[in-house]
């Protein structure tokens, strides 16, 4: 994947895992940063958890996004 092509994957999974945790965006540029932290969270707990959620854009998505979940429930939980 170029690197637009992870940026822009990072944008969207940002804004959807804010969307999915109320309360957890962080604007355009955090979103950014939340949802490629998010995918390399997610493609690590996919990997080692042994499940794939499939290849190419939407598989990206998919696990990027549950990534950033998993970091915003996180964050939301060490800010309290």
């Amino acid at each position: 994947m170029s690197f637009l092509g992870f940026v822009f994957v990072g944008l969207l999974a940002g804004w959807l895992a804010g969307h999915l945790v109320k309360g957890g965006g962080f604007g355009a540029v955090g979103n950014i940063a939340v949802g490629v932290v998010g995918a390399l969270i997610g493609g690590f707990l996919a990997r080692n958890l042994g499940f794939s959620v499939g290849s190419g854009f939407w598989g990206n998505l998919l696990t990027a996004t549950l990534g950033a979940v998993v970091l915003l429930v996180l964050i939301r939980l060490v800010r309290k």
